[in-house]
């Protein structure tokens, strides 16, 4: 059990669960009546899902589909774990109890969870797995990252009872969009040297750079605009500022600052979380 909860805890990329978490919260925040909702049972539960069981689905089956690419990816021997055959039973093993726990989560579900979560584990999967394997269908390799956005739906929904407005949602899918051009990137070569059509193999660094860029200025007028233009919001101009530097830099490296990217959105998520709360404990 200890070698599984090893191998769970690797293939989970630890740096990427505020994606996952951190929108569960955020979304959580959002849809609250009062700060001591934080407090609810129901709360926990799902904090702790989307944090861990959530990225061990996500990146283990990921891993499961994609020897051919991650074997020669470079970033996958450097910063993340490379899976062995010898680990790819124990996977297996590890996917089986949490999608068992994942499918023990819906007995206690409204109608209205159940959706949201179901479409969460569909994307979830199906983004890596055949035979839909959204990955590598241009346009909808962004697009079905919005499961990323899904924690935040169920947060919000689980909170308020009711589905959070659709300019938030168009904002996180902005955000989820530009953010899955920009990792895809330095995965170019490797993507095509495996056969494998994303977005930014199609149509190049270049203008995946540009479509980072009208994406995440978007999200950036969104942000700024549901926050009634507040001060606070005007730090979401960091997501259009980097791939607008990346463009007219020669010495800006995308595989460099791709790194960064978590550490920016957990502060900036971090700080939108504050800011909601307190407005709730007024």
């Amino acid at each position: 059990m200890t070698a599984l909860l090893a191998l769970a805890y690797s293939v989970s990329r630890p740096r990427f669960w505020i994606y996952t978490g951190g929108t569960y919260v955020l979304g959580y925040a959002l849809g609250m009546a009062s700060w001591t909702a934080f407090f609810l049972p129901t709360y926990a539960l799902y904090l702790l899902y989307f944090f861990f069981p959530a990225n061990v689905f996500i990146y283990g089956v990921n891993d499961r589909w994609d020897r051919e690419t991650d074997r020669l990816n470079q970033k996958k021997r450097e910063k993340e774990h490379y899976l062995v055959d010898a680990e790819r039973q124990d996977l297996r093993t590890v996917l089986l109890l949490v999608a068992g726990f994942s499918l023990l989560l819906l007995v206690s579900q409204t109608p209205e969870e159940k959706l949201v979560f179901l479409l969460f584990l569909f994307l979830s999967y199906f983004y890596s797995a055949p035979p839909l394997r959204f990955k590598e269908v241009p346009v909808l390799d962004f697009s079905s990252n919005m499961l990323y956005i899904m924690p935040g739906v169920f947060g919000y929904l689980l909170a308020s009872g009711t589905f959070p407005p659709l300019l938030l949602v168009a904002a996180g899918f902005l955000h989820i969009a530009a953010m899955h051009l920009f990792s895809a990137v330095p995965d170019i070569e490797c993507d095509r040297a495996a056969g494998i059509t994303t977005t930014a193999v199609l149509v190049g660094e270049r203008a995946s750079l540009l479509l980072c860029l009208l994406f995440w200025s978007g999200f950036a007028l969104l942000v700024i605009g549901l926050a009634g233009f507040s001060p606070l919001a005007l730090p979401v101009l960091l997501f259009p500022a980097v791939p607008l530097l990346l463009l007219l830099s020669r010495r800006m490296r995308i595989g460099r600052v791709y790194w960064y990217l978590p550490l920016v959105n957990t502060a900036l998520g971090g700080l939108a979380f504050t800011a909601v709360t307190l407005s709730k404990a007024i």
